[in-house]
């Protein structure tokens, strides 16, 4: 959720709860009052009935009033004084109305009366319900203008963070210029501008120098390489060597072959996390399935291993390196996990490419570590990088490379993003 409308609909849910709670409040405040205020007529009414009875001493002639009524009843036992809400029987709309009443007596001579003085309260009630509806109103009315005001002002003020956020996002360090500095008036937007803005330009300054770091070193390492191999050929040209002296030499050049490798796949490892490779080609896919497998001829007759495909015709737009890298890792991993007679199955459709072989392993793999760098099984002689490669290449487009463990065969499977 944005902090937008996580902001609209906490301060509007505050500001809901704070005027329902105050409409209630201002309901019976408003009530009370006017209750109040018929009260102090009952009161009225009630001094000058005592005052007719004490100057005249006789009752007064009973007069109903509109929306009140005044009543005698001779009585024999003392009244206490009380008033209580009741109803009123309304003669000209026969119907009955809420209304507010009080009880008291009077002396006539020896004689009790009980007095019985009624006002309807349907005005005060009326009258309650236009306040009620106004404030109503007025509450709809102000969470409108609340709402349109969170909606509109808000966002503009907003609009610096929406403006470094979108830089944020399009900003690489390979190709990405400088973030540009905003105008501001908020001080917290332009001292976080200036420090995106300090940010991404050491981000800049490392990525140059590890880029020159890792190109360097990798030509660096090459050389040694290249003469450690050539010192190799010249002293097996140098005469007959024992059979353990051959081992030997067996070790230094499967050592020298295995180092040269590893350099490779670092340096392509890095090139790949840089987004350094950004050619791009279309490329039929399962025609780069079957020449790998063709490359891989040799050694699958030599293991007498069974391979079936079934491949849909797949295009892709990507980098003819990458895309046969990833190819030749997840075909060679099939290949070198497998046993002596073992099965290979590649399937293709426009949705996913599945990678499935037979292995030594006859339990699945352990997922958390499998795409780890130099994560490898101790009977493997390989780099440990060729299934990270393969991930970070599947993350660079938008792939989804994941691993199972169906029916005693580990698959490998290359997922695709939706067309378009």
């Amino acid at each position: 959720m944005k902090l937008l409308d996580r902001y609209n609909r906490s301060t509007i849910l505050l500001t809901v709860t704070v005027m329902l709670f105050a409409a209630v409040v201002y309901y019976f405040a408003i009530k009370l009052v006017l209750s109040r205020q018929i009260d102090k007529s009952l009161e009225v009414e009630e001094r000058e009935v005592l005052d007719f009875v004490r100057i005249n001493g006789k009752l007064p002639q009973v007069f109903n009033a509109n929306h009140q009524a005044t009543a005698f009843a001779l009585t024999q036992v003392p009244i206490t004084r009380r008033m209580i809400d009741t109803t009123y029987m309304d003669v000209k709309d026969n119907e009955f109305e809420p209304a507010r009443a009080i009880y008291t007596s009077v002396m006539v001579g020896p004689q009790r009366y009980q007095v019985t003085v009624v006002q309807s309260m349907v005005e005060t009630q009326d009258l309650i319900k236009v306040i009620f509806l106004i404030t109503l109103g007025l509450i709809v009315v102000l969470l409108t203008a609340l709402f349109i005001f969170n909606r509109i002002i808000l966002a503009n003020i907003w609009k610096p963070f929406y403006i470094i956020l979108n830089q944020l996002r399009s900003f690489t360090l390979s190709n990405g210029g400088p973030i540009r500095p905003i105008n501001s008036s908020i001080d917290e937007f332009s001292e976080m501008n200036e420090a995106v803005i300090t940010m991404a330009a050491r981000a800049q300054k490392d990525y140059q120098a590890l880029k020159a770091f890792t190109e360097n070193a990798a030509h660096e390492l090459m050389t040694p390489i290249s003469v450690v191999n050539s010192k190799l050929d010249s002293f097996v040209q140098t005469g007959a060597f024992t059979n353990e002296q051959s081992l030997l030499l067996s070790d230094m050049y499967n050592s020298v072959a295995k180092l040269t490798r590893l350099n490779r796949s670092m340096l392509l490892l890095a090139k790949i996390e840089n987004r350094l490779i950004t050619d791009k080609q279309t490329i039929n896919l399962d025609t780069l399935i079957s020449d790998t497998l063709n490359q891989y001829d040799d050694v699958i007759s030599g293991l007498n291993i069974e391979v079936k495909t079934n491949l849909d015709p797949k295009k892709l737009d990507a980098s003819l390196l990458l895309m046969e890298v990833l190819i030749s890792n997840l075909i060679g991993n099939a290949i070198r996990h497998n046993t002596e007679g073992g099965r290979i199955s590649i399937e293709l459709n426009q949705h996913h490419a599945r990678f499935a072989n037979s292995g030594k392993e006859k339990t699945p793999l352990e997922v958390q570590n499998l795409f780890g760098r130099f994560k490898k099984s101790a009977s493997s002689d390989g780099t440990g990088l060729g299934l990270t490669i393969s991930k970070e290449i599947c993350d660079h487009y938008g792939f989804q490379l994941s691993y199972q463990y169906v029916n005693d065969l580990h698959e490998f499977v290359m997922t695709f993003p939706p067309a378009g």
